[in-house]
């Protein structure tokens, strides 16, 4: 398991444990798309692709959620940076609560396997979906806990 707070956020920790018990327990049997847990405030979205190279991936960063990134099924590299000399290719989403940048800075990489998890705060800079070695098929959560 891995954790990640670089932006000294509020631990919530009774959600990201409920989030955590739910995906461990129901994650390999369902479809993606997103299951509300309570309401907006926790909900989990469950994804499924193909890895990419480093650089056709996005970094990426919200204000609104916590996300905690849970692999299901494959293995995919997670890249974590901060903001400094980063641009954004397009003004923040508050409809989506994600902002995009442009650069290719060089970050912290995680490599996550089934099981493996990486828990964000709301301005930490994150590039996910990244091929580890070879592309996989990757089933994942995304938990998102409104702070």
């Amino acid at each position: 398991m891995i954790y990640v707070n670089r932006s000294g956020g509020i631990c919530r920790k009774a959600e990201i444990e409920k989030a955590l018990a739910y995906v461990r327990e129901n994650g390999a049997s369902l479809a993606d798309g997103k299951v509300y847990l309570d309401g907006d405030k926790l909900y989990v979205s469950i994804q499924s692709y193909k890895t990419k190279n480093w650089e056709d991936c996005k970094y990426e960063a919200h204000r609104r959620y916590i996300d905690i990134q849970y692999i299901i099924s494959g293995s995919e590299i997670i890249t974590v940076t901060d903001k400094e000399g980063l641009t954004e290719r397009a003004p923040y989403s508050d409809e989506k609560d994600v902002v995009f940048f442009q650069d290719d800075k060089k970050g912290t990489d995680f490599v996550l396997n089934a099981g493996d998890y990486v828990v964000v705060f709301p301005d930490d800079v994150h590039k996910p979906k990244v091929r580890a070695g070879e592309s996989f098929d990757v089933k994942k959560a995304v938990v998102k806990i409104l702070i």
